[in-house]
């Protein structure tokens, strides 16, 4: 049974997807989730997940660049932009306490993302929680 740490993790998919162009991601996130065995309630927490961070995605990455020190926004990694978004998306708009939000986006960054990954996440949203 799907958790919703997976429901996270198939959110930041979504996310990187999108991204890259694909545009249309959300005409085939049902057959996504069903592949990735996320059903019922946490495909329900998963969309509404994707569609608050889309809905919202100039506040999420107004609060991401601000928080950005020697860093350029358009040159981060798509699967740190992925999961800056739905972590910043969380601490902006979510009910859970930020360091889990933290921890989570760290986790999902460790299976995803480079060595370098999870201390630059950690940091970024640490200071997003810090300034909102």
């Amino acid at each position: 049974m799907a958790t919703r740490h997976h429901a996270r993790m198939a959110v930041v998919s979504l996310l990187y997807a999108h991204d890259l162009g694909n545009t249309k991601i959300t005409d085939y996130s049902d057959e996504i989730l069903e592949e990735k065995k996320i059903r019922n309630k946490q495909k329900e927490f998963a969309m509404d997940l994707y569609r608050g961070v889309m809905d919202n995605i100039e506040k999420v990455d107004e609060s991401i660049i601000s928080n950005l020190t020697d860093w350029d926004f358009d040159r981060l990694g798509a699967i740190e932009r992925a999961t800056l978004r739905l972590g910043a998306y969380e601490i902006l708009f979510g009910e859970l306490d930020v360091p889990v939000i933290i921890n989570e986006a760290i986790e999902i960054t460790k299976a995803f993302g480079t060595e370098q990954s999870p201390k630059f996440i950690n940091g970024v949203l640490d200071a997003i929680s810090k300034s909102k």
